[in-house]
């Protein structure tokens, strides 16, 4: 914006110059100058047509040729109103423009008896410069583009490719997942049958516990195979792994705080998923509702040894919420492993707090202490 009030003051101090030392009639002068100022103005807008800029270069030339005496104010200008068009305009664009202003230069040069050779090539090799320039810019500016699309190629291909990693390893997972559940489930459970059957022939107490031995590894093997088959949920890994997700293509900024203790804090692969469920849907719900790219996330521990959360956002000016389905998900998800969600909010931050217990063990010490 600074960029703007500079070029937009040194127009004006051109102006002004021009009025008070050469013009005519200064009351028609300031007209000239209100028209001049009202549509450098516009052209601060995002997308400018190219007939603001002629426009304004006829209001120049018009009050350069009736209303000034024989200066150069007039056509130092129209370089200064093309230096700036170079910036904004497209090439074809800028061109137009640029031959345009030279025709205009050439009549006000007649029109003042300022027409020299001079002058001329002076005028020229400006023009050309813009060109240039324009030229330029308009290659990096396409370098530019043709980088961010290759980058975002090459992010999509680099997610294939991590999918393509994570289907391989869970194929690979129920592969062994079959071949222990074939080979060493079966086993066992012939192993069981066998024991029990020389447990009642001989009515030996060892075979019994040879029995038991067996059922233990037996049901530890399925309960390997079954966390084989599960697909893979690390809790805070996964969370950090969606953080770098958001951030690489949503542009969040992601304020990211692991208390001490956190890492140690044993979690069962169905509180991981609420975590990274909770925290995944309380930072979809920054995006759609909060007023800034920035959000912080904290995951601590607290006294009792459970794992809490904090995901804040900024919020223009705070306003009454409803649990809407998102939220209402986030707070059965916890209820349903016996955790807590708070939701509020502040004058200008959205928090969203909860609470999810490490152990069974626990909850019932929290239930005495509580």
């Amino acid at each position: 914006m600074y960029q703007f009030w500079l070029r937009f003051f040194i127009f004006l101090l051109l102006w002004a110059y021009m009025i008070v030392e050469y013009s005519l009639n200064k009351g028609i002068s300031m007209l000239f100058l209100a028209a001049a100022v009202g549509a450098f103005f516009f052209l601060s807008l995002q997308r400018v047509s190219i007939i603001l800029y002629l426009g304004l270069s006829v209001v120049i030339v018009l009050h350069g040729i009736f209303f000034v005496e024989g200066n150069l104010l007039t056509i130092i200008l129209l370089l200064y109103v093309t230096m700036i068009s170079s910036q904004r305009l497209s090439e074809n664009k800028l061109r137009f423009y640029i031959i345009s202003n030279v025709s205009l230069s050439l009549i006000v040069s007649f029109e003042q008896q300022l027409l020299t050779i001079e002058l001329t090539i002076m005028a020229v090799l400006f023009y050309f410069l813009m060109i240039m320039t324009s030229v330029y810019q308009n290659y990096f500016k396409e370098q530019k583009n043709l980088y961010e699309k290759l980058l975002g190629e090459y992010r999509k291909l680099k997610r294939l490719n991590l999918s393509a990693e994570q289907n391989a390893r869970a194929e690979e997972r129920n592969r062994i997942a079959r071949d222990i559940h074939d080979s060493v489930g079966h086993r066992l459970t012939a192993l069981i049958m066998q024991l029990e059957v020389l447990a009642i022939q001989s009515k030996n107490e060892g075979y019994r516990e040879l029995k038991k031995m067996a059922e233990e590894s037996l049901e530890e093997t399925r309960h390997a195979v079954k966390a084989l088959q599960n697909e893979e949920n690390e809790g805070i890994a996964t969370v950090v792994h969606l953080i770098r997700k958001l951030e690489a293509e949503s542009h969040l900024f992601v304020q990211f705080t692991i208390k001490q203790g956190v890492l140690s804090i044993p979690l069962s692969n169905e509180k991981s998923v609420v975590l990274f469920r909770v925290i995944q849907e309380a930072l979809t719900n920054a995006m759609r509702h909060g007023h800034s790219k920035e959000v912080q996330v904290i995951i601590g521990k607290s006294a009792i040894g459970d794992v809490t959360f904090e995901v804040s956002n900024m919020v223009h000016k705070a306003k009454s919420f409803e649990y809407g389905f998102g939220l209402t998900n986030m707070k059965s998800r916890l209820e349903e492993i016996n955790g807590r969600l708070e939701v509020y909010q502040t004058n200008n931050q959205f928090f969203v707090t909860g609470t999810i217990p490490a152990l069974e063990v626990n909850n019932d010490v929290a239930s005495v202490i509580g």
